[in-house]
């Protein structure tokens, strides 16, 4: 097609789309292409400002690495990443919500004994976490595997470190024949996602704050049972109604109790103040 105007551009470029093998991939483009040239002709972009988004992710993509997903953080932040979690993961009343995968989970975490200490060293109070896993009936799952991963009391994850020999804050552990288990960790703090980059930066020009909510991450899966990514949060943090990623649900947010020193849930007698966490989890099935 010749003399493209900005008028009839856009369905010149999905008419280019007709020869696609993949009636999916056809149909994204399709609407990408569609909201892309409807957003440039809503907002009348300018050269400049078109100059200044492909500069935006670049940024983003040459600051993404092995330890760091950039594009993630830029998906949740914007609410993408919530949306998608939301609208595949609906789920009847009674059953856990879904939130946010977030940048910083790891293949790599060490398998936990039960009662095992999650924590490995990484700075917080002691906490120490029990709950559940069940299906829509109220039956056990036994054997799920529950993989748990957290910030330290410093607001950062292990892979934020250049000098730790092992992985911290992160464990994967099974769930007993009575659907339970439980864990030693430490005290969920809320902290700022990284933003030393250009998602940082794009949040302070739109006046945002980076910090969320004190939570710990969760994935559990179990056979014949859907699959669960979510997050359990510390009720009162000051962050749940301001969530820098839109991730916090009302069905997530829990009581995180403090003890003074004394007996703790595993035997143990401890020197220090510590919480402990109480959540059950409700499967889906697949």
């Amino acid at each position: 097609m010749r003399n493209v105007t900005e008028d009839t551009i856009t369905g010149a470029v999905i008419a280019r789309h007709a020869g696609a093998a993949d009636a999916r991939l056809r149909d994204l483009m399709t609407s990408l292409v569609q909201h892309l040239h409807a957003f440039a002709r809503e907002t009348r972009l300018t050269e400049a400002e078109w100059f200044a988004g492909i500069g935006f992710l670049t940024e983003v993509g040459h600051i993404t690495d092995d330890k760091r997903q950039e594009f993630i953080l830029l998906s949740d932040t914007l609410g993408l990443s919530m949306l998608v979690t939301a609208q595949n993961h609906r789920k009847p009343p009674g059953f856990t919500e879904a939130t946010v995968f977030g940048p910083f989970f790891s293949e790599s975490a060490p398998q936990i004994d039960p009662g095992g200490d999650v924590g490995q060293g990484a700075t917080g109070e002691p906490c120490y976490v029990r709950g559940s896993v069940r299906d829509g009936a109220g039956a056990p799952v036994a054997g799920a595997e529950i993989n748990v991963w957290q910030a330290d009391a410093d607001g950062r994850y292990d892979m934020q470190y250049t000098d730790l020999a092992a992985p911290r804050a992160r464990g994967v552990l099974r769930s007993d024949a009575d659907g339970r288990f439980h864990f030693k960790s430490i005290v969920a703090e809320s902290y700022p996602i990284p933003h030393d980059g250009p998602v940082g930066r794009m949040l302070e020009a739109l006046g945002r704050h980076p910090w969320r909510p004190a939570h710990l991450h969760f994935m559990i899966k179990a056979n014949g049972h859907d699959s669960l990514i979510t997050h359990v949060f510390r009720n009162g943090d000051k962050y749940l109604d301001s969530d820098a990623v839109f991730g916090v649900r009302q069905s997530l947010i829990q009581d995180w109790v403090r003890h003074e020193p004394g007996p703790a849930p595993d035997g143990s007698v401890s020197p220090v103040p510590f919480h402990t966490l109480d959540f059950d989890f409700v499967l889906s099935r697949g």
